[in-house]
């Protein structure tokens, strides 16, 4: 019985090597793999992060350029402007 067990510990063994030389082994690519997919991801998140603020500096432009637009078509100018005096009361109301 004892000559099984020591084939059953030189077999335990040799799983175990196999396991630390296959860590051993792919841990530098599967360390590049996961870090290739980080920087993926912090470089997308910053594009679109750029392009989220190019897109929105463009809207607050158009949209004050019009606003700006409406304001003057809506305000006479010149020569249709008429003043309107107003009295300023000395009495107060109170409530």
């Amino acid at each position: 019985m004892s000559t099984s067990r020591e084939g059953a510990r030189q077999g335990a063994a040799l799983v175990g090597v196999g396991v630390v030389a296959c860590a051993a082994c792919c841990a530098g690519p599967i360390a590049g793999f996961l870090v290739a997919i980080g920087l993926g991801t912090a470089v997308g998140v910053a594009m679109f992060g750029a392009i989220a603020l190019v897109v929105g500096g463009i809207a607050l432009q158009l949209v004050l350029r019009r606003w700006r637009q409406s304001r003057r078509a809506s305000c006479p100018s010149g020569a249709d402007t008429v003043e309107t005096p107003i009295e300023m009361s000395a009495a107060r109301h109170e409530n």
